[in-house]
């Protein structure tokens, strides 16, 4: 995918002019660097002593450490899967290589390769994701609680020839400040992991090639942050990997600076990109986990660094955390809202490891469990290791008494019944900053579960790059739980991460088990939402009206991929096994729309579900069509008695 020249006219449309002039300078800056390529300065008596305390190791639980383990056995033999392609080529990784469409990324200046293009490069998530450097530090993790030096050999076999393949400033991994600071992250704890490895400190402090990469991507960091209105999850991640490597590699003359730099700009990009009440701004779930790893990874360095941190960055964190305490379904799982790439701030835990009981487990460990959160049952590696490092603090905050159910600027709200039954409700903005640019065209949309079990379900992301309509699709109004009108979003694409006009949505009211909303996505019309969980009769009652001239109207329902339909005039009947157990639900439909079933449809996308990036299967999908009449609305009842 290449931007064409009214890409570039809209992209400039959403920027200030302290963000334009700050890409001026950061053109100029990449002219200039060249034409005289900047050289590390030299060092002596490098140390690494940011090491974990005695007896953390042997606080890892046996079961975690043992899925660690097994995950690392399959790295050993070359085999890995990265969004959904799996390959059998990470004993000896080509790093410009994408398995997905068999392509390699070219040489060159860095900023000189067309990263967007998948004809020359590749898909460049497939090439990027692999030198992120976690499935080093599983290795590296695998070394710690085993002692197999096996581990640690290969850890620095791929170290080694990474840094041959990817001097600084040549080709695909010297574009995207993310790629850097999450790979600066990974190295800290790749040499933190291996301390009691004989070859650590050859293989860091006294390499002159690491320490030259190492420098190199600070500077990089330094000079190119995301800036105006790409100011979101990415600027945390530079500002993480940057604090990091300034933190435990404080070997350079700017290491104090860069430090200071970092930390600055991770608290004020913490609290710009968080809401007060703890939810990400960017209101895509995924992103609030990401956010939120980073920055306990961050804190970890701070701290076992003795580098005082402002309690703001704490506070943030703590908010983050019992927010997802609230949010999330009686199984532990979050809302499926907005984009979700998989992204990690730091791995070193196995397959089958519950990313957000590890997250929960780590709040508890390191600002306590309120009464209310829900309990975690899992183990996880990551959690004694971060709380090694994390120093107890007391922060001056009032946290919730009981569980939250509406976030009022975020413009999220949980209804919560009997049997497991959780439903969210989605009044909120469109996105974070100008562009927007993981917002999914969702508004007053609905996911409804039970035991866990997506039954209404969000669909997903699946992709980024390359595949337009599919891109297109799993962001659009119709591929959502909600209403579309004449065919239209109700906000206005401009490109894959870009959108040019944000609907506006109000919530009404804001109830333990009552919600509603409205929104003006479609100029001329308010599409206005109720929503209704009755305790009593196990129901959730959705009622649609749109206020207005007629408009053709699309009402879509889609189906988690555990449930099968039957559908007979507007009446769906809904199946599905629960821990072997039949379960059951009626969804009565709006009688005045004509109801059709899709299902893994592809001209045009229409049908599916995507439980990670990179992967889809065939949903259930129920579409209702007809025209609105701006007084009865449409009525929607999902019943759990069957």
């Amino acid at each position: 995918m290449t931007m064409s020249v009214g890409w570039y006219l809209r992209r400039l449309s959403r920027m200030g002019p302290q963000e334009v002039a700050g890409r001026v300078g950061d053109t100029l800056r990449r002219r200039r660097w060249r034409a005289t390529p900047p050289d590390c300065p030299s060092v002596t008596g490098a140390r690494f002593t940011a090491v974990l305390p005695a007896g953390t190791i042997a606080a890892v639980p046996p079961d975690a450490a043992k899925r660690l383990v097994a995950e690392a056995d399959l790295f050993m033999d070359g085999h890995a899967e990265f969004f959904g392609v799996v390959r059998d080529d990470l004993a000896d990784p080509d790093w410009w290589f994408d398995p997905k469409t068999g392509r390699r990324a070219p040489e060159g200046y860095a900023f000189d390769v067309p990263y967007r293009s998948e004809d020359a490069v590749g898909d460049i998530k497939q090439i990027w994701e692999p030198s992120r450097h976690q499935y080093l530090t599983q290795l590296a993790a695998a070394y710690a609680v085993t002692g197999d030096e096996r581990y640690a050999e290969r850890v620095a076999e791929h170290l080694r020839s990474w840094w041959q393949a990817n001097p600084p400033l040549r080709g695909v991994h010297w574009l995207s400040g993310i790629e850097l600071g999450i790979r600066l992250l990974s190295w800290v704890w790749v040499r933190r992991l291996l301390d009691g490895w004989p070859g650590a400190a050859e293989l860091f402090e006294g390499n002159p090639v690491a320490r030259n990469q190492i420098w190199h991507h600070q500077r990089w960091l330094a000079a190119f942050p995301s800036r105006g209105s790409s100011a979101n999850n990415h600027v945390i991640a530079e500002d993480a990997g940057q604090l990091a490597a300034a933190c435990a590699f404080d070997w350079f003359p700017e290491s104090a600076r860069w430090r200071a730099g970092a930390l600055r700009s991770l608290e004020r990009q913490l609290r710009a990109n968080t809401y007060l009440s703890g939810l990400n701004r960017e209101l895509a779930t995924e992103y609030h986990g990401l956010v939120l790893e980073l920055g306990l990874a961050a804190l970890a360095e701070a701290d076992a660094a003795a580098v005082p941190v402002p309690a703001t960055v704490r506070l943030v964190l703590l908010r983050m955390t019992d927010a997802l305490a609230a949010v999330v379904d009686n199984r532990l799982r979050p809302p499926r809202q907005g984009d979700a790439d998989d992204g990690h701030g730091l791995i070193v835990d196995g397959e089958g490891t519950d990313r957000w009981a590890s997250l929960l487990a780590t709040g508890d460990a390191v600002f306590g469990r309120l009464d209310w959160w829900p309990t975690v049952t899992g183990t996880d590696v990551r959690t004694p290791l971060l709380a090694a490092l994390i120093k107890p603090a007391e922060l001056s905050v009032s946290r919730p008494a009981s569980r939250p159910s509406h976030f009022a600027d975020a413009g999220m709200t949980i209804l919560r019944g009997p049997e497991e039954l959780w439903v969210r409700c989605d009044g909120g903005p469109h996105g974070f900053l100008s562009i927007a640019a993981h917002a999914h065209a969702d508004a007053l949309s609905v996911e409804a579960r039970h035991d866990g079990v997506d039954v209404l379900a969000d669909p997903g992301t699946y992709c980024y790059h390359g595949q337009p309509e599919w891109r297109q699709y799993f962001r659009s109004t119709l591929g959502h739980n909600t209403l579309q009108l004449d065919g239209a979003d109700q906000s206005v694409s401009g490109g894959p991460f870009l959108w040019t006009r944000h609907a506006q949505s109000r919530v009404l009211t804001a109830e333990e088990s009552r919600w509603s909303a409205e929104h003006d996505g479609y100029q001329g019309t308010v599409h206005r939402r109720q929503v209704e969980l009755t305790a009593e009769t196990q129901e959730l009652r959705i009622v649609d009206q749109v206020s207005g001239p007629r408009r053709e109207a699309r009402l879509a329902f889609h189906l988690g991929p555990a449930i099968t339909a039957e559908l007979v005039g507007n009446r769906a009947r809904l199946t599905w096994t629960r821990d072997g157990e039949d379960r059951s639900a009626v969804l009565d439909l709006p009688a005045q729309l004509s109801w059709q079933a899709h299902r893994g449809e592809t001209e045009p996308p229409l049908g599916w579900y995507s439980e990670g990036f990179g992967r889809k299967q065939p949903a259930t999908t129920l579409i209702g069509t007809g025209t609105t009449d701006g007084t009865e609305g449409f009525t929607t009842v999902l019943g759990f008695r069957g």
